[in-house]
């Protein structure tokens, strides 16, 4: 099918720079360029008809890590690296509660707690090393105990089979969606286009800028298309591999499910379980509950958004074991996302030519991290 001239020099006119994916690190990346020059012309290009992947998929938390998640990494990363993400962490969930209204995208500052039990956890290990740690947070929180615990809060939340329970007072929640949809409407505000259904196949550098091939469907058939741009940001995370497999980005998918609603349901917070593995969260009235990929870590490396018996039963489990036992329910909603990760836990900003660069791979934190790794990016460019 041939596109008309009207659609040539509208919808698939030449852009200044191409984005690819407008889940939050496209959205995060287009801002901060057209915030540093506004007469850019900036396209992204999404696959799905909203963002496809975590973005919209998650768990609506705004954290940077669990204790025992971060002790973990400390001992597998080093402190100097860990230490370095988990301050962009805190800085992008900062940058967020100062570019929207809290109301808007259900903001939440209601604390963030990591349940532990003897079973999982050397709690009496974690207590030795929790000063420690709350010192070397304190250049990144401000605060002299980011972490403190909160043992007498698991009656009071009307939780079952923990023995401990750590809080942060730093942490957050928000509505996944509204942030998506808000954010779509404030970057087309800054004259940013979004053309979603399109799937990019890849692209070829051409005198002045770079060629992409992609395709949609149309009649039951793909049709192919073509757009140019001067510059290539590839933001598409845990669908890298597809386009760039030599920044060895690893599909993992985090399956998630919901309650109806409970009437005087006394949970309210962000919660981690087993190093961030298991991760709930009231929605109002209703539980949400989320993780268990590591009973299955290669079922889960995919990037297929469906969800598996196995898993689902776990989840279904932890939910009456722990949180729901006692209250009657259903399970209103199951879904899938797909996450990025790397093996190091580092975000990717790479530079693939002069005119192709890629942000990615959030390793489970994109909602904290997409608003700094866009900076660094946007910095970049206009340096």
């Amino acid at each position: 099918m041939q596109i008309s001239i009207w659609e040539k020099e509208s919808f698939f006119a030449n852009r200044d720079i191409l984005i690819i994916g407008a889940g939050l690190v496209g959205l995060w990346t287009a801002y901060e360029i057209k915030k540093r020059n506004p007469s850019i012309n900036i396209l992204i290009i999404e696959k799905g008809i909203v963002p496809t992947g975590a973005s919209t998929r998650n768990a609506g938390f705004a954290c940077f890590g669990s204790p025992t998640e971060l002790l973990h990494d400390f001992d597998t990363q080093g402190k100097d690296d860990t230490l370095k993400v988990v301050e962009m962490r805190f800085k992008g969930i900062e940058k967020i509660k100062r570019l929207f209204v809290r109301g808007v995208i259900d903001y939440d500052n209601c604390g963030g707690f990591e349940c532990l039990d003897n079973q999982k956890n050397d709690i009496s290990a974690i207590k030795s090393r929790l000063p420690e740690l709350n010192l070397l947070l304190k250049d990144v929180t401000g605060a002299s105990e980011t972490y403190t615990w909160a043992d007498e809060k698991l009656d009071t939340f009307g939780l079952a089979g923990f023995d401990a329970l750590i809080e942060n007072g730093f942490e957050s929640s928000l509505h996944s969606g509204k942030l998506l949809m808000a954010f779509v409407k404030f970057v087309q505000s800054m004259g940013v286009d979004i053309l979603p259904g399109v799937e990019v196949a890849g692209w070829t550098e051409v005198s002045k800028g770079v060629e992409l091939e992609a395709s949609y469907q149309i009649n039951n058939q793909k049709e192919k298309l073509k757009f140019f741009g001067r510059n290539l940001i590839v933001c598409c995370n845990a669908f890298t591999n597809s386009l760039l497999p030599e920044l060895k980005v690893s599909p993992e998918r985090g399956q998630v499910i919901v309650t109806s609603p409970i009437p005087h349901l006394p949970l309210h917070g962000t919660f981690h379980y087993d190093e961030g593995f298991y991760y709930f969260r009231n929605i109002g009235n209703r539980i949400l509950l989320g993780g268990a990929r590591n009973s299955a870590f290669e079922e889960e490396h995919t990037d297929r958004l469906t969800e598996t018996p196995g898993i689902q039963k776990k989840l279904e489990d932890f939910l009456r074991d722990h949180i729901a036992g006692d209250y009657e329910y259903t399970i209103d909603f199951r879904w899938s996302g797909i996450m990025g990760f790397t093996q190091n836990k580092q975000p990717v900003i790479h530079h693939v030519s002069d005119r192709v660069h890629a942000v990615v791979s959030c390793n489970g934190m994109g909602v904290a991290l997409s608003p700094v790794v866009a900076e660094k990016v946007a910095e970049s460019l206009f340096k």
